[in-house]
């Protein structure tokens, strides 16, 4: 057996974060293992690039981490991008409350979590404590979730304002798993407009179309910040659960 470190604290790390070399023929049960956990997530690296692997209860994810290697590596193939939705869809009927949440609390912004019960398989919707709001400003605390309670999507409204995602919520979103979304233009008689986005592993990746079932009153705009990987690799992906992506038609 090989130690990858003799510092304590490092052993630790490398253990709860592994890095998996993909074998050019027959399986990895570790990466296998990984792949088919409850949580936990980790590294692969074949002869076509690095790939990161995160599940949650809700969430499975495989997205690319590097391009191809332009060294010879005898190792395998990473496989194909995914982005699933373990949990499903959210029920339409939840971003309709929060949409009227939204629109009773103009001019000023607002806040709403998306809850799923991995027990139950229910969603619920969760109108967190707010500590301060304007039509510019939002200060507000993230629920303290019971057991087998999950955050799957974390709103906030810009009111009348456009949907963005701003330096502050980049802040707040950089070591979280979750779908962040931002709704604004709430008095537009068009409808309003949503940026989303999927944060995992310290990167902001697109999300293919709405993570919402049903016709969503919105429109999904394309988000301001700069994704890696570009939105193809993982949206065009036919093992994702979630549809092409939408970065501009109503949803």
């Amino acid at each position: 057996m090989t130690i990858l470190a003799d510092d304590p604290t490092a052993a630790a790390l490398l253990d709860a974060v592994p890095c998996y070399p993909v074998p050019s023929m027959g399986r990895s049960p570790g990466l296998d293992a990984l792949r088919s956990s409850r949580a936990g997530h980790g590294v692969a690296v074949g002869n076509d690039g690095a790939m990161l692997i995160l599940r949650r209860p809700w969430l499975a994810l495989d997205a690319p981490l590097s391009p191809p290697f332009a060294a010879h590596l005898p190792y395998g193939s990473i496989g194909d991008p995914k982005a699933e939705l373990r949990c499903g869809r959210v029920p339409g009927e939840h971003l309709a409350a929060v949409l009227d949440h939204f629109r009773a609390a103009l001019p000023n912004e607002a806040a709403a979590f998306i809850l799923w019960n991995e027990a139950t398989a229910e969603f619920a919707v969760h109108f967190p404590q707010i500590d301060e709001a304007t039509p510019t400003r939002l200060v507000y605390r993230p629920p303290a979730c019971e057991p087998g309670w999950h955050v799957v999507c974390d709103m906030h409204s810009h009111g009348r304002g456009p949907a963005y995602f701003s330096a502050t919520d980049d802040a707040d979103d950089a070591h979280a798993t979750k779908i962040s979304l931002v709704v604004g233009r709430l008095d537009d008689p068009t409808g309003p407009v949503m940026a989303a986005r999927l944060c995992a592993g310290g990167m902001f990746l697109p999300v293919p179309r709405s993570p919402f079932s049903g016709d969503p009153p919105c429109s999904l705009t394309s988000p301001s910040a700069t994704f890696f990987p570009p939105p193809s690799t993982i949206a065009g992906s036919g093992s994702s659960s979630w549809d092409a992506v939408e970065t501009a038609p109503r949803c």
